[in-house]
């Protein structure tokens, strides 16, 4: 059984039964609510999992990647950066709707309405599609929607959802009630909140998400630190 930690705003680490150890949109330096640093991480990582290129999702990415060497997914830009500015060669480029079955499982990118810019020293030449991953990890599937609004896109993951991780703060992405929505459309059994509560711009009451989302699905709100058992 996999292992699901919560480490702030939009960043999750997870575990599986045989010990690989992912970790999606690393922004921990600079956090205020992080529970850990990039240190935890680089004694031992083996796949780093990027939706897009905003500072709240890659701030350690490339520090993490270089103490490790661990595989970089994301999309065929953040990659190409990964590699020409980078100078990390351990990588393997995606693209929306495209899906490729990896040593841990199965990872698939998908629709996510947002901003493609890369926040990055020399990235100035770089831009990329945002994305959301849909992730099979030891028979469960984890959908992180990454940073978006709400699109009927998501009605398509329908069915191939166990557990949902979606943004609620507004602002920059779906609000509560979007979220809630996004549950209805996609009906996992699992949905857990993220990117709000790290600044006063996005710090919305996760009961709203709960009270919109009902019993269309089980709300587990994860603080820093906490963990889901998939």
């Amino acid at each position: 059984m996999a292992r699901l930690v919560f480490h702030g705003q939009s960043c999750y680490e997870i575990e599986t039964a045989d010990g690989t150890r992912l970790l999606i949109d690393p922004f921990l330096t600079g956090n205020p609510v992080a529970d850990v640093g990039p240190e935890h991480f680089t004694d031992r990582l083996d796949y780093l999992l990027l939706t897009h290129g905003h500072g709240d999702h890659i701030a350690d990415a490339w520090d993490i990647l270089e103490a490790t060497d661990a595989t970089l997914i994301a999309t065929y830009e953040i990659v190409s950066y990964a590699g020409e500015v980078q100078g990390h060669a351990n990588a393997h480029p995606m693209h929306i709707g495209g899906a490729h079955e990896f040593p841990f499982g199965r990872v698939k990118l998908t629709v996510a309405l947002h901003g493609g810019k890369i926040d990055a020293p020399g990235a100035e030449a770089y831009t990329t599609t945002p994305a959301g991953i849909l992730l099979t990890v030891d028979g469960t599937r984890v959908y992180h929607a990454g940073d978006t609004g709400l699109t009927r896109d998501m009605e398509l993951l329908n069915g191939e959802v166990d557990v949902a991780l979606v943004p609620i703060g507004d602002n920059f992405t779906m609000g509560p009630e979007d979220a809630a929505r996004a549950i209805e459309m996609i009906e996992p059994r699992i949905a857990v909140p993220n990117h709000y509560g790290t600044w006063e711009l996005i710090d919305v009451d996760p009961g709203r998400f709960v009270n919109a989302v009902g019993d269309t699905a089980e709300v587990v709100i994860l603080h820093p630190g906490e963990a889901l058992e998939l």
